[in-house]
């Protein structure tokens, strides 16, 4: 596939973004807009549920070697998010407290303490937390930078409010016209010596200029935005940067594109775009957010980089290679039966005449105590068939598995490279 700076294609990328940008650069591709949300330096270790399917995704938030192997790691990063960005492109970094002063004096030395346009405080309501040794930490911090003096704001963002908040703020007598206008008076000019007519319907029309505080909610439990991703990002607030920052048919860059929510909505609002995630859950939960979108129907991208060979399968992260295999069966995981029972996913009434349960196992020569504990499991959850997957298997798991369909329950042992290459039927 030849790409240019035009990107005919939109492009999804599965794999590690430093690799990905190094990519770009030698395709001769340039955006015009980058914004990340990379993973927080705060120690934390997320273990979600995502969308419909209940895919279960792990991710690590967690940086050993303290803050300074942090800075490091994420500046190595953005200096090739600067070689790619346009002359006349912005870049927005959302962060917390937590390494946010650390990243501003980083991003300074990569772009330029003259490029920093805004440190934008995003406050958001809906989430009620008190500590009795600290005020409650209720924003996140979104640092703006300029690649130069030819970035621009290519749309300048309002905001609507009403006749009365108007009139509130201006605290001034209205006035009406012969055909019943309301104005207020204005004042420009040096000295404000100039007196002009503002007419509040016209006023009120435009909306306010947004200032560098934005009150966004955070997307709440029952909206139809939520996908179970504990660091998702309300479509709101992506679409304020992409209109702010961008115009139709410019690219837009997010390095980090966990859910696809910068890609969601630089579809919706006819962007260009590029999105890089390092799990191929990521990349398949994108794919389907899209395909919601038309997206898909109408091959508008490319997806690169998801595991082809066996190695590349053995070196993803544990539940990235359980998601894997359980949407390449066309089943369900279960986040519930996983932590009780040792059940990774199974087929429901829907599919079968019985209900199965999936075993997932990233290893090779699977042994007979495998599909013993697995035949307890399975009776134990009330299943009729169950399968084990794993890269091989003894000869004792082949022994096992035979002695216990004698007895009436069916456990299938299912090489990984027949999922790979197609050859698996239910």
């Amino acid at each position: 596939m030849q790409l240019n700076n035009g990107l005919p294609r939109n492009l999804l990328i599965c794999g590690d973004n430093l690799k990905a940008l190094d990519d770009l650069m030698k395709k001769g591709i340039t955006v015009d807009l980058i914004y990340l949300d990379p993973p927080f330096f705060s120690n934390k270790h997320y273990e979600v549920i995502w969308g419909d399917e209940a895919e279960v995704r792990s991710f690590k938030d967690r940086w050993e070697g303290g803050i300074n192997v942090y800075i490091e790691w994420m500046k190595e990063r953005v200096a090739k998010m600067y070689d790619v960005l346009k002359d006349t492109g912005s870049f927005y970094l959302h962060c917390d407290w937590h390494a946010g002063h650390y990243l501003k004096v980083m991003l300074d030395d990569v772009f330029g303490y003259e490029n920093f346009r805004n440190e934008i405080i995003w406050h958001y309501t809906g989430r009620r937390m008190e500590s009795p040794k600290r005020f409650n930490s209720k924003h996140d911090v979104i640092f703006f930078y300029a690649k130069s003096d030819e970035t621009k704001i290519k749309s300048y963002p309002f905001e609507p409010y009403t006749r009365e908040e108007y009139i509130k703020m201006k605290k001034q007598e209205v006035h009406e016209d012969r055909a019943g206008r309301e104005w207020i008076w204005g004042h420009a000019g040096k000295g404000k010596s100039h007196v002009y007519r503002i007419y509040i319907d016209e006023v009120v029309a435009k909306g306010r200029a947004i200032d560098s505080v934005w009150d966004i909610p955070i997307i709440n439990t029952s909206s139809k935005e939520r996908l179970g991703y504990p660091t998702q990002k309300p479509e709101a607030l992506l679409e304020r940067i992409i209109k702010a920052s961008s115009t139709t048919g410019d690219i837009v860059l997010d390095p980090f594109c966990g859910c696809g929510t910068a890609m969601a909505v630089a579809h919706i609002l006819k962007r260009k775009w590029i999105g890089i995630d390092i799990s191929p859950t990521a990349i398949g939960l994108i794919e389907k957010r899209l395909g919601k979108l038309g997206a898909i129907k109408n091959k508008d991208f490319d997806v690169i980089g998801m595991p082809t060979t066996l190695s590349e399968l053995r070196a993803l992260e544990p539940f990235d290679f359980q998601n894997w295999v359980i949407n390449e069966m066309g089943a369900k995981q279960s986040k519930k039966l996983s932590a009780d029972f040792g059940i990774d996913g199974y087929y429901d009434k829907t599919i079968f005449t019985e209900r199965a349960g999936i075993q997932v196992k990233q290893s090779e020569n699977v042994g007979r105590n495998v599909v013993d504990n697995f035949e307890t499991a399975l009776q134990r959850a009330k299943f009729q068939r169950g399968y084990i997957v794993a890269f091989s298997f003894s000869k004792g798991a082949h022994e096992e598995a035979a002695r216990i369909k004698k007895e009436g329950l069916e456990i299938r042992l299912v090489d990984v490279e027949d999922l790979l290459y197609g050859k698996f039927k239910v």
